[in-house]
């Protein structure tokens, strides 16, 4: 459907702009604009700055600034949101006024907006667009985190009624580190003690930020589709269980065509990259080594491991002799075992940051130890890398649960009496997962086959297309 039969369709997709979360949103927009539609990306100044260069090939697409971020860096996050929703908000309506003058007679316009952007969809609906929440966690996480928060509001479901493969939904808030909790409300959280009593009185005694984050998810049913980076073979009973709440549509995994059904040309990445890239040598070195040689180390751009931990991953490595590439981001360097890491320097690179995607697609990549954010999960999945999860907080615990005992695809290690996964856990589990054994045997076999299904779902009539086309036919209907 690569022509201009929908050249008259607008989508306006708002992402929140944090990488991960533009990385899903910007490949919609990108399927989105291959399949004919015009899209607006409408996001801040600093973030159309580095992506000016990455999207130019996209003739049909177009950037739209709504909020001027270059001074927002001292604010906190409660202020931030708030200044980006009074501003965004006024600057969105303008565009969207603006787009509905440009749409063809009988064709409807849609705002994707990030499920956390809730008052997006107020102003959609004052402009009598349709709106649609774009959520970039897993199915499974979505039905979880709804379930809390009707629980919250006192409208609890029945757990027998959640679907059995999902763990418990309260394990997304048990396990929530100080980095997190710091994200509180700085107000009404630290200053007022009493009502804050009541109110956890009220609300199951969950952290303020924990109950902005389900407000979310809860708002979702207001909208006119909420589209989840997912595919229905891979969460079919999630996504059945979600569709009795709201009208879902999985479009994923938002993941460059090249990797996966090659039908978009020239969509090698994302199109959007905060952190310098610095791949080249990282790719040269991956180049000398042998095929599910090599460990890949890395927890996302938010987990904080504790210098403990990293002692412990340090210790494994030097134990194992494997080959790796250990991404550490700078603000956490400092808690590297200077000497351990010295000692090991000779079997692998740590490094600031990798090119993720390159580097799973590489034959020399065994094994992805990882905090199992769900980008990070979906990529390993369509590559079919074996995962050692070590997720550290809220939704990387559904994920690593999937990855370990629903999909079968790696291991989650034991936790000991400290919240540490230790060197020798660690080393356990790369043995059964890169050896020869029967374990990891069967993660392998596992992997292959979902490799597979996630192209399946991209192809032309797979899962994900139809429901994006599905998209498109609606909007283009009277």
């Amino acid at each position: 459907m690569s022509n201009n039969e929908n050249n008259a369709t607008q989508v306006i997709v708002l992402p929140y702009h944090g990488q991960g979360h533009m990385n899903t949103m910007v490949q919609f927009a990108k399927r989105l604009a291959w399949k004919g539609v015009h899209v607006t990306i409408a996001t801040t100044f600093n973030t159309i700055q580095q992506m000016k260069l990455n999207i130019s090939s996209y003739n049909s697409i177009t950037l739209e600034p709504i909020y001027d971020d270059t001074d927002d860096s001292t604010l906190h996050i409660k202020d931030r949101m708030a200044r980006f929703e009074a501003e965004a908000a006024s600057n969105l309506t303008r565009v969207l006024e603006a787009k509905k003058q440009q749409q063809a007679l009988n064709k409807k316009c849609l705002l994707v907006y990030h499920g956390s952007l809730n008052w997006a969809l107020v102003v959609a609906h004052q402009q009598n667009v349709a709106g649609a929440a774009f959520f970039t966690a897993a199915s499974a996480s979505f039905a979880c985190y709804y379930y809390l928060h009707l629980e919250s509001q006192g409208k609890g479901v029945d757990l027998e009624e959640l679907p059995s493969i999902l763990p418990p939904p309260k394990v997304i808030v048990q396990k929530l580190p100080k980095s997190f909790l710091a994200y509180g409300d700085n107000n009404s959280h630290n200053n007022n003690n009493n009502n804050n009593n009541n109110n956890n009185n009220n609300n199951m005694g969950l952290h303020p930020l924990v109950l902005w984050l389900l407000k979310d998810y809860g708002n979702s049913v207001k909208a006119d589709f909420v589209l989840l980076n997912s595919f229905d073979k891979l969460e079919e009973e999630a996504i059945k269980w979600i569709s009795n709440i709201c009208s879902v549509k999985t479009i994923g995994p938002t993941i460059p065509s090249t990797y996966l059904d090659k039908q978009i040309e020239n969509d090698v990445d994302y199109g959007f990259n905060q952190y310098k890239p610095t791949n080249e040598d990282c790719m040269k070195w991956l180049d000398t080594k042998e095929a599910n040689s090599v460990v890949y180390i890395a927890f996302g751009s938010v987990a904080r491991l504790s210098v403990e931990q990293m002692a412990e991953i340090a210790k494994a490595l030097d134990h194992s002799s494997k080959s790796f590439i250990w991404v550490v981001r700078e603000t956490e360097k400092e808690k590297l075992p200077v000497d351990l890491v010295e000692k090991i320097s000779g079997q692998g690179m740590v490094v600031p940051w990798a090119p993720q995607l390159e580097v799973l697609a590489h034959d020399a990549v065994g094994c992805f130890v990882s905090h199992c954010g769900w980008n990070s999960t979906i990529e390993a999945l369509s590559f079919g890398v074996p995962i050692l999860a070590m997720p550290q907080f809220l939704d990387q615990l559904v994920d690593a649960h999937f990855v370990d005992r629903v999909w079968g695809v790696g291991i989650a290690p034991t936790v000991d009496e400290n919240d540490l996964v230790t060197q020798e856990e660690i080393s356990r589990c790369l043995d059964e997962m890169m050896g020869g054994g029967p374990e990891g045997e069967k993660i392998k076999k596992n992997v292959a086959m979902w490799k597979e299904l996630t192209k399946e779902a991209l192809d032309k009539g797979g899962s994900s297309d139809k429901h994006i086309d599905e998209i498109i036919e609606w909007l283009s209907s009277s």
